[in-house]
């Protein structure tokens, strides 16, 4: 006869939603990656249609640390996720929601300089895994 251990299967199901959860963030930030690199390519795309040339790209200092940061940022929602600590999966939600959020608004705004389909890559690629991911984190909160 087989004997089910309670605590050792709500201690897996537990396991199993801080996975799905911190695997949804990973797939915004995978999705975030996707949209910038394709929007990029668009706009030099336009860039050496309009001008036959590709413009010289210089970068300072401080604007490699700020696009470093933006983007390293989202790493530390999938972390938090995977956390054991309540107050760690809010900063997880608030952190990750405000990326999604800046991304999504930041492309769409793009999209709108650019053309329609630079806003909408922005909504499947960054809002639509980030309403999924808020959601779960959301549920997640709420289960705990």
């Amino acid at each position: 006869m087989l004997s089910f251990d309670t605590h050792r299967t709500e201690h897996i199901m537990i396991e199993h939603k801080q996975t799905k959860v911190a695997l949804l963030w990973l797939t915004t930030a995978v999705g975030a990656v996707m949209f910038v690199t394709l929007q990029s390519f668009a706009y030099l795309n336009d860039f050496i249609r309009g001008h036959g040339a590709m413009p010289a790209v210089t970068f300072d200092q401080t604007m490699l640390w700020a696009v470093f940061i933006f983007y390293g940022a989202w790493l530390l929602p999938p972390l938090l996720a995977l956390a054991g600590r309540r107050s760690l999966h809010w900063a997880g939600l608030l952190l990750g929601s405000a990326l999604a959020a800046l991304n999504t608004l930041g492309g769409i705004f793009d999209g709108m300089r650019d053309g329609g389909p630079i806003a909408f890559l922005a909504v499947v690629c960054i809002a639509l895994p980030g309403t999924c991911a808020v959601t779960a984190s959301w549920h997640r909160l709420r289960a705990v």
